[in-house]
């Protein structure tokens, strides 16, 4: 029997949640399976996996194939890099404990980067915060300052519109003299 690792979707439409399960090659993507291995969630940031890794490489090594994307999903979590390193145990290039060691160094960058990952998304959130905080107080003052010039007591205003006003009535007048005058002759 063909079997293959693949994902099993679930979720609602737009939020999909995926099993990682063993199933014959014949059944249907929802259908039957033989084990499930974990779960997969892409709908966070970076992705939650969850996996049985022991069964993972059990089933790596016994035959099983798996799909594009369970693959991938495999090789972050260094199941297909597992089974490398145990074939080379079985080959007599490495020992058990070098093989350890190498896999070992190599998840420990692995959680490093991934960590990394995780503090450079709450920093940038952080930062879009703040950002949204200095633009909103922007926003604020520039609110603030509109009132006040609107609430700005009318008596200053007033003795300048006056002053405009009356100089206007003087040369308006002045003008209707002149052309009365020459009318009156």
């Amino acid at each position: 029997m063909a079997t293959k690792i693949r994902l099993q979707r679930h979720g609602k439409k737009g939020k999909p949640f995926y099993y990682i399960v063993v199933a014959d090659s014949r059944a249907p993507r929802d259908g039957r399976f033989i084990e499930r291995l974990g779960s997969y969630n892409p709908n966070t940031n970076p992705a939650t996996i969850d996996l049985n890794f022991d069964q993972a490489v059990k089933w790596v090594t016994s035959g099983a194939t798996p799909t594009d994307t369970a693959k991938a999903i495999l090789s972050y979590k260094g199941v297909l890099y597992k089974k490398h390193l145990n074939g080379g145990v079985t080959k007599g290039a490495l020992t058990q404990e070098q093989a350890d060691a190498k896999f070992a160094e190599w998840l420990q960058s692995k959680e490093g980067k991934i960590e990394a990952k995780k503090e450079g998304l709450v920093s940038k959130k952080e930062e879009t915060k703040k950002a949204a905080l200095v633009e909103e107080a922007k926003k604020r003052e520039a609110i603030e300052a509109a009132i006040a010039a609107k609430n700005a007591p009318v008596e200053e205003a007033a003795p300048e519109v006056e002053e405009e006003a009356a100089s206007e009535d003087a040369a308006v007048e002045a003008s209707a003299e002149e052309t009365e005058a020459p009318s009156a002759e």
